[in-house]
């Protein structure tokens, strides 16, 4: 059963996430649409809400001409400019416009000519891509001016410029001032540092159960590549060319984590903001999430005593794949062993600051190479040695990306077809690799246990009323139900 109220705003607030979840008839016209329609929102008292696109067609209303609500979400062609436009900013923070020296390169990943690029973004966000780059530079300068003791010239380089005289510039332009005069003017106490190390803020929308973020990393660190200590996450980083560490602690008055992360990181400081963001989901919005689980009285005390509870997500999403494979019948702490044994056999030695940080995590490349024995050796049983050779040869080739170019539907479909990679595993990667809000292993043992022992397939129908939050849902079922 869908509440109205709760209905309309999600369609008021046009977010994504609700496509497919529910669709909206319109008396006034007699015509149905899906909330990510771009027309203008109808007014309540004309709205009619169903849960599919067959219940709106039997109440005889007829699909829209624009958003196409008779076809899966994401298959029409008003999808392909959202999707376009939302998975070019991820690029961006990922470091794509630099490697690039033009947008023909970028429109061939999305499979469009730059001039359909540039359309899209006109339209979606207003701005040109290279003034999005631009704008998207000059808000990670501001906050590394203000909130570090970085040398000036670094943060020109952090931000993407490739000198310090076209910083200066586009910063003058930008803001009436020289990047030098922003940081005397804001004038506020910056903590000071070793010069190698640097801190920045990473907010959030409250409440945030860190503790209980905390926990299930914890409970699923690879030795000697991650650490948790007291109420601080740490693990060593590897981002291209460029290698470091990350320090993370939560501040609760600031409604943001604290990130301390080594200096030779701050060429790929974009890239590596958005993946901390991504790993502790700091992107969420608990009390749109709260309202719409809370409404299955199975989860109403788990949301009660668990406000905030989020999805951890991933760093590093080949590391997280390998993670899944590992853990496919396993106890947690179980894979956890083999994750830490695959992390020292298969991992690159480092030196750090701290001594449970020693190791930088497994790349693809180096795991392809390996033979089936070499995996094996680990107490690797021999099937999941297959599949995580298959996996690993997947993503070094390219064929398989955890980046903004592939939607989470193109991503599963690749993993199963994989040896040795099932529905579980995918929804599994999905849920945390691949930030799906959706995703749900209905095959999960204990997923099925705490819901009273039903069949996967029951289990799938049981969660139809938790979509599109169905991952977090299942945090909740994992978190309270046992």
């Amino acid at each position: 059963m869908l509440d109205p109220d709760s209905a309309y705003q999600a369609l008021t607030s046009r977010d994504t996430r609700f496509d497919g979840v529910f669709y909206v008839g319109v008396t006034s016209t007699g015509i149905y649409c899906r909330p990510v329609c771009p027309v203008k929102p109808p007014m309540r008292k004309n709205c009619l809400f169903f849960t599919s696109a067959e219940a709106a067609e039997k109440a005889n209303f007829r699909p829209c001409l624009r958003c196409r609500p008779e076809l899966a979400p994401g298959n029409a062609p008003v999808d392909n400019a959202h999707r376009v436009a939302d998975r070019l900013v991820q690029r961006i923070e990922e470091g794509l416009l630099e490697e690039h020296e033009g947008l023909d390169e970028i429109a061939a990943e999305f499979g469009l000519s730059s001039r359909q690029l540039r359309r899209i973004v006109q339209q979606e966000l207003g701005v040109s891509p290279l003034e999005l780059k631009q704008t998207r530079r000059m808000l990670l300068a501001k906050q590394l001016l203000t909130e570090t003791r970085l040398p000036i010239i670094d943060v020109a380089f952090a931000s993407g410029f490739s000198s310090l005289r076209r910083f200066n510039d586009v910063f003058q332009a930008r803001y009436r001032m020289t990047p030098g005069a922003l940081r005397k003017e804001v004038n506020q106490p910056v903590q000071a540092h070793p010069g190698d190390v640097a801190q920045l803020r990473l907010s959030y929308r409250p409440p945030y159960d860190w503790p209980a973020t905390l926990g299930y990393l914890q409970q699923r660190l690879m030795k000697e590549v991650e650490a948790v200590e007291g109420d601080v996450y740490r693990r060593t980083v590897a981002l291209g060319n460029y290698r470091g560490w990350i320090s993370v602690s939560h501040l609760a008055a600031k409604n943001a984590l604290s990130v301390e992360f080594s200096t030779s990181l701050t060429p790929v400081l974009p890239a590596l903001l958005r993946r901390l963001r991504d790993l502790f989901d700091l992107n969420a919005q608990p009390l749109l999430i709260a309202a719409h689980l809370r409404q299955d009285p199975l989860l109403t005390d788990s949301i009660h005593h668990y406000p905030g509870l989020r999805v951890p997500g991933a760093f590093d999403g080949f590391e997280l794949g390998v993670r899944a494979i590992l853990g496919q019948q396993f106890t947690v702490k179980a894979a956890t062993t083999l994750s830490s044994r695959f992390a020292q056999a298969f991992g690159e030695p480092c030196v750090t600051p701290f001594a449970d940080l020693s190791r930088y995590s497994a790349r693809p490349q180096r795991v392809a190479d390996a033979t089936i024995d070499e995996i094996a050796g680990l107490g690797i049983v021999s099937a999941r040695a297959r599949a995580i050779q298959a996996f690993a040869s997947a993503c070094a080739a390219g064929t398989l990306r955890f980046n903004a170019t592939l939607t989470p539907d193109e991503i599963m479909t690749l993993l199963v077809s994989l040896p040795g990679i099932g529905p579980w595993t995918a929804h599994y990667i999905a849920m945390r690799a691949l930030r799906w809000p959706d995703a749900f292993p209905k095959e999960d043992i204990a997923i099925r246990k705490n819901l009273g022992g039903l069949s996967p397939r029951a289990a799938e129908q049981r969660s139809q009323q938790w979509r599109p939050w169905r991952s977090y849902a299942v945090m909740h079922i994992w978190k309270s139900l046992s």
